[in-house]
């Protein structure tokens, strides 16, 4: 995918769409309490890393992803009305209601899958890479994970053999500022040093660059590049994508049926920081994203205007056949257990 005027618009209408797929899922809490069983996570901030990285790729490429999942198979072209149907774990979902948000799966899209483990992509996206070197067609694995998931031992034994074997993957780590309720700083030597981390390529001879995540011209071109050296056979890169996740780090609900949502971020709850979050909020990726389309003369105001009531309207029709979608049976959850 080249950035034409098209693509970029294409671009932004994609960052809409998982915005507002995101905001259906927070309020879904309130709306319709009990609804959603299980925990959530969203990317909420991240839709300029996910899109700009995505659109690097081409059909037969694949790609793994975090628990915070749910853009980066919106991206790829997945249903939202089945992503929806997932969340509120009903049969017409999109793994037929057996994940739930932190498990989605879209294979025939490349996407291979998520898990609520901390740092799974890492490991389960080299193995891919592995596969795609095998086959020898020239597909790239895409693995996204967080700043936390660096500090897991998965992290450092699959870049090491990664780059040992020259295997076809980049490594997207999109930095958002917090692990949980703990800041970078405070669980990162790296970042404590006030070093990118990025830096932890150099122990394993790749290549590794710290970029603006809330841009996706800047993501397009940084991941593009990585994506065709590991396409040459030139081995992975690192790519440290600089986001700032605008809701709390998850909500859930739990037996007896009490709604734990969260609606103020961490930055505020934790650290009384209201500045930093107030500046993150101003940094907004999707209306950031928007404004430059429009100065730039790509992307007129009204057209704008009609792509968000577009993605409000798909996501009503996803929220509104999610709640349709019939309950699983209980004989369906002795499916796929083997003695």
């Amino acid at each position: 995918m080249s950035t034409n005027s098209q693509d970029r618009v294409e671009m932004f209408r994609t960052m809409v769409r998982i915005r507002e797929f995101e905001e259906r899922v927070k309020r879904t809490f309130a709306e319709h309490p009990g609804v959603i069983r299980g925990h959530t996570h969203l990317a909420d901030g991240a839709e300029a890393s996910i899109v700009g990285s995505i659109a690097a790729i081409r059909p037969g490429d694949q790609v793994m992803a975090t628990y915070r999942c749910h853009g980066y198979p919106i991206a790829l072209g997945t249903d939202t009305t089945a992503m929806m149907a997932e969340i509120y774990g009903r049969s017409n979902g999109l793994c037929g209601g057996y994940g739930g948000s932190m498990h989605l799966a879209d294979p025939e899209r490349g996407f291979l899958g998520t898990s609520g483990i901390v740092g799974q992509s890492i490991p389960q996206a080299t193995g891919a890479a592995y596969a795609a070197q095998v086959r020898r067609a020239g597909d790239v694995v895409l693995c996204f994970f967080g700043d936390g998931a660096s500090k897991q031992g998965a992290f450092h034994e699959s870049l090491n053999i990664a780059s040992l074997w020259k295997l076809p993957v980049v490594f997207v780590m999109e930095n958002n500022s917090y692990s949980v309720s703990v800041r970078v700083e405070q669980e990162d030597a790296n970042a404590a040093a006030g070093e990118p981390l990025a830096t932890k390529a150099k122990a394993y001879s790749m290549p590794g660059v710290t970029i603006d995540g809330g841009d996706p011209d800047v993501v397009y071109e940084t991941v593009a590049e990585a994506v065709s050296r590991a396409r040459a056979g030139e081995g992975p890169t690192l790519v440290e994508s600089l986001v700032y996740r605008l809701s709390a780090h998850g909500n859930s609900i739990a037996p007896p049926g009490v709604p734990l949502h969260y609606p103020e971020h961490e930055a505020v709850t934790v650290f009384g920081d209201v500045a930093e979050y107030e500046a993150a909020k101003r940094g907004d990726p999707v209306p950031r994203f928007r404004g430059a389309l429009v100065t730039g003369g790509v992307l007129d105001a009204a057209r704008a205007d009609a792509i968000v009531a577009e993605a409000a309207d798909e996501m009503q029709r996803a929220v509104d056949g999610a709640l349709a979608g019939p309950e699983p049976e209980p004989a369906d959850a002795l499916r796929f257990v083997h003695a």
